[in-house]
């Protein structure tokens, strides 16, 4: 008997298709690429800008570190007493009302001790 002889399988994948595809996809995009350059013409509103006053103050600043101590703006030195923190808000309240307030506060601080 004689061996049979089997047939090998083709292992190729026919890429000519895909190639096809791909070229009209590169002349859809090169043919609408200029129309999306034109865009759409929009009358944006005019906004009355204020010009920044020079005699703005710095803001007053709290910081709460991890410890819970406070530190009023760039001062190195802890506040000890809540309320030297009050009695100097108040100052600088009575000369210049609009001053902004912030408290910064580290993220591991409870709430309580930052309200």
């Amino acid at each position: 008997m004689r061996p049979r002889r089997q047939k090998r399988q083709m292992s190729e994948i026919n890429v000519v298709p895909y190639i096809d595809v791909m070229l009209v996809l590169l002349v859809i995009f090169m043919v609408t690429a200029p129309l999306m350059m034109e865009g759409v013409t929009v009358e944006l509103p005019q906004a009355d800008a204020r010009a920044v006053s020079e005699d703005s103050k710095e803001p007053f600043v709290v910081h709460v570190d991890k410890a819970e101590q406070y530190f009023i703006n760039d001062d190195p030195n802890p506040i000890t007493n809540i309320q030297e923190i009050r009695i100097k808000a108040d100052i600088v309240l009575r000369n210049s009302p609009k001053t902004e307030f912030l408290v910064r506060a580290d993220k591991n601080v409870r709430y309580d001790a930052v309200v």
